[in-house]
């Protein structure tokens, strides 16, 4: 009796040392991207489709995204408090002349946040919102202008970027 008890013992013993599977669902928010919706400037509250987009990084030699619609999700840097990006509208044009390249860049604070023990961290931007910090965002290379080469107005709609499902930026062209 007693080596059955002690058996018993020893088998819930090693039970108790197992940890169950940690996996982190798919639908668990993460670090988000940065939203940017593109609308008509003559008529301003009407979606404009883009065509051929390139987005390419600073420093980096292969486009981020290349697409053509009203909307897209870019990536912000998560070492550091800026992020530029060159944004190309008609990028596959034959014509030099057609094809039409704005610089911006993205200023922002970041903030860790913890998840949970299977989906880790997570990192939500703050666009600057201050006036003591330079603009949440530059566009070519000077804060005061307004006008790019197609951009015409950039809207910050949302400083904050906690999620993927409301538009950050609106980009008017």
């Amino acid at each position: 009796m007693k080596k059955l008890l002690l058996l018993i013992i020893l088998i819930s013993y090693s039970f108790s040392s197992c940890e169950k599977d940690d996996i982190c669902d798919a639908n668990t928010p993460t670090t988000p991207r940065l939203i940017i919706e593109f609308y008509d400037n003559d008529n301003r509250v009407n979606k404009k489709n883009i065509t051929n987009l390139s987005i390419l990084g600073d420093g980096l030699t292969t486009d981020i995204l290349f697409t053509t619609g009203s909307k897209i999700q870019v990536p912000l840097q998560l070492t550091t408090t800026s992020t530029t990006y060159s944004f190309t509208l008609n990028a596959t044009n034959p014509n030099p002349a057609l094809i039409f390249k704005d610089i911006l860049q993205f200023n922002y604070s970041t903030k860790t946040v913890y998840v949970s023990r299977a989906c880790g961290y997570k990192i939500l931007f703050d666009l600057n919102n201050d006036s003591a910090l330079p603009n949440p965002f530059v566009l070519n290379d000077d804060p005061a202008v307004t006008n790019g080469k197609w951009i015409k107005d950039i809207v910050v709609e949302k400083f904050n970027l906690e999620t993927e499902n409301e538009t950050h930026i609106k980009i008017y062209f």
